[in-house]
């Protein structure tokens, strides 16, 4: 009944909208998950990144084959010592509030990133020791150290620019109605609903935007996300189920269209954060965890072999991936031993915190089931997707199971997570040997420094476990014909602008 009721909510709301934009045309978005605060400061969730990307330009961005490209900069230029980026800034560009954006706007905004209570983006920008406005158009990021992942961070959220009179306006409210600079302006957001967004006249590029309005809509299953879209009530959905692949290629209506994404999925272990003491406290319990999963096993039975097994922050086929630290084979033996040896008697009952959705669930039941094996009770908790990082940020899990979508520098997939006191280093690791590596990593911009680095940082991460990776997604997004230009891009942000529906 559930599942019948989110179609019918999703197809009811297209007609709605179909009727009160008469010769508008509008498209129709289906989402895994509702996002959490729309403040690109504060946001952390993929979903949340999907959303922004349609009305919250960033000063750089990225193409299909990861170049980074200017988006409100028109260009940077680091100094000799690695202790400045200047920054050129496009004129001509308003917010949806009809200010300016300039240097003094740019200023604003990074420097909210960096301060603002609860900023995710503090880590992402900690070497800014403040920004100097050189011209109206120009502005200048003054570091406390050479950073090499800076200019890939200013692609994502911390290069998103948000006007400095609707933040002072609203506040910490600001996230309700957020104005930024980007080809969409906000209209409404009903949490677990929708969220609605229109043509802004005034964007620098608006030459190249033909849809007039963007419906996002949060449809957790993804079962009913496909039947939306083959019923017309979606007009692109992403997270396609791997088992649904051949589904969607054998109708002619519809397209698949595929990426490698940057990130992964793993089990992110509460190894300093828990407030019932688990036996996961434990390395050896963490390592026994990890011995008893069968990463090429789980990537064949949950995804019909379509996804990339792994066991680092980035997947085989990235540049710094760390060959001499291969996926370990499973030993259920092995596990037991290490059981024994942390003197815990099995079965060893552990909090699995899971958000809702078909393959998360699905690749829980399989990890449940391998781990049970060496000793292991994983007791599935099934949660709400914006729930869960409440939890997390409270501590009040053992294992979360969660994926991250990765980013172009592999800082972005490592540092904010396993550094100690990162934002989102949900489980409390702390290990001075991996935060001085992460810290030298950031130094440095070259790349075999850089990789000799990162080699040394992946064992002691492999060590200690604070992460248990498991698999890298080919992403899979879906779309009607009547939908073109869009563009997969490993990110798996939709980037509207240049997209037509006929």
């Amino acid at each position: 009944m559930r599942t019948l009721r989110l179609a019918v909510t999703a197809a009811a709301l297209s007609i709605s909208i179909a009727a009160g934009a008469q010769a508008q045309t509008t498209l129709r978005i289906g989402l895994a998950e509702d996002p959490d605060m729309l403040d690109p400061s504060l946001g952390r969730t993929y979903v949340g990144r999907i959303v922004f990307s349609a009305f919250c330009d960033k000063l750089f961005d990225i193409d299909e084959k990861l170049n980074i490209v200017p988006q409100l900069a028109l260009s940077h230029e680091t100094s000799a010592d690695g202790k400045a980026m200047t920054i050129k800034l496009r004129p001509g560009v308003k917010f949806h509030d009809g200010e300016p954006f300039d240097a003094e706007a740019a200023k604003f905004s990074i420097e909210r990133h960096i301060n603002m209570p609860g900023s995710f983006r503090k880590s992402e920008l900690a070497s800014v020791d403040h920004v100097e406005v050189v011209e109206p158009l120009t502005i200048k990021l003054v570091l406390k150290t050479p950073y090499a992942p800076l200019i890939a961070q200013l692609t994502d959220r911390s290069g998103m620019m948000v006007s400095p009179k609707a933040v002072k306006e609203q506040g910490d409210k600001f996230g309700l109605h957020p104005v930024c600079a980007g080809p969409y302006k906000f209209v409404e957001r009903v949490q677990q609903d929708r969220m609605v967004f229109e043509r802004f006249a005034d964007y620098w590029n608006k030459d190249n935007v033909f849809i007039d309005r963007i419906v996002f809509l949060p449809i957790v299953d993804a079962t009913v996300r496909l039947a939306n879209l083959k019923s017309g009530g979606l007009d692109l959905i992403e997270r396609v189920l791997a088992t649904d692949i051949r589904d969607v290629q054998s109708d002619s209506r519809l397209v698949l269209a595929t990426a490698p994404e940057l990130g992964y999925l793993g089990l992110t272990i509460n190894t300093n954060n828990d407030k019932s003491k688990g036996a996961l406290t434990n390395v050896k319990v963490r390592q026994a965890l990890d011995l008893s999963i069968d990463r090429e096993a789980l990537n064949q039975v949950a995804f019909n072999g379509e996804f990339t097994p792994g066991n680092q922050w980035v997947s085989p086929s990235h540049p710094y991936y760390q060959p001499s630290s291969p996926i370990r084979p499973r030993d259920v033996e092995k596990a037991k031993a290490l059981l024994k040896e942390a003197g815990v008697s099995p079965p060893v009952s552990v909090d699995y915190m899971v958000p809702k959705g078909s393959e998360y669930e699905a690749v829980a039941q399989v990890v449940q089931s391998m781990a049970a094996e060496a000793g292991f009770d994983l007791k599935i908790r099934l949660i709400e997707f914006a729930t869960s990082f409440k939890e997390v940020q409270a501590g009040n899990f053992q294992v979360f199971q969660i994926n991250w979508s990765g980013r172009i520098d592999p800082d972005g997939n490592s540092y904010i997570f396993l550094h100690t006191g990162a934002p989102q280093n949900d489980g409390g690791y702390s290990n001075p040997e991996a935060d001085k590596l992460m810290e030298d990593a950031r130094l440095t911009g070259d790349v075999a420094e850089r990789k000799a680095i990162y080699e040394k940082l992946t064992k002691v991460i492999l060590n200690d476990e604070p992460i248990i990776y498991l698999y890298h997604k080919n992403l899979l997004f879906a779309h009607t014909r009547k939908l073109e230009g869009y563009r997969p891009v490993p990110d798996g942000l939709v980037r509207i602008v240049g997209m037509k529906l006929k």
